[in-house]
């Protein structure tokens, strides 16, 4: 007999704020994961990702690397989080990424970095990006996905 799969719920980041936005300090910050059009993938540190509201993680974007041109082009992305001494030690966050180069937006995602990641941008030329989050699994189990998405 199979075992019953988990309950699967409505997105609500409020649960993972104590594991997201306590990542950097803890020094193990989420990895995003991206891909161009043509599925070249890439992943990088963010140590300014955090959670924006329930329904949304954010970043503050300031290398301007080849990730974020990743993004432009392809706004599907994938948040890893890992820390084995927390009760959750595994996350993955699949989402759809904005870019807010300015704006309110811009602003909010800005004033809820850690000031430590905004110190390396002094001049304040990054910009923000949400990622809406449309599916969270814990380990191989999605507990989170929202109505619609795949």
């Amino acid at each position: 007999m199979q075992p019953a799969a988990p309950e699967v719920k409505p997105v609500d980041l409020s649960r993972y704020v104590d594991f997201i936005n306590t990542a950097l300090d803890e020094n193990v910050p989420c990895v995003l994961v991206s891909a161009d059009g043509t599925g070249h993938p890439d992943a990088a540190l963010k140590g300014s990702l955090h959670v924006f509201d329930n329904d949304h993680l954010a970043w503050w974007e300031r290398s301007k690397a080849e990730q974020i041109l990743q993004v432009e082009e392809n706004p599907s992305v994938l948040v890893f989080y890992r820390n084995p001494s927390k009760s959750i030690a595994q996350l993955r966050f699949y989402g759809v990424a904005t870019i807010h180069y300015d704006g309110d937006v811009r602003d909010k995602v800005m004033a809820g970095t850690p000031e430590r990641e905004l110190n390396q941008d002094p001049e304040r030329k990054g910009f923000g990006v949400l990622i809406r989050v449309d599916r969270i699994r814990l380990g191989r189990n999605t507990v989170q996905q929202r109505e619609g998405a795949a």
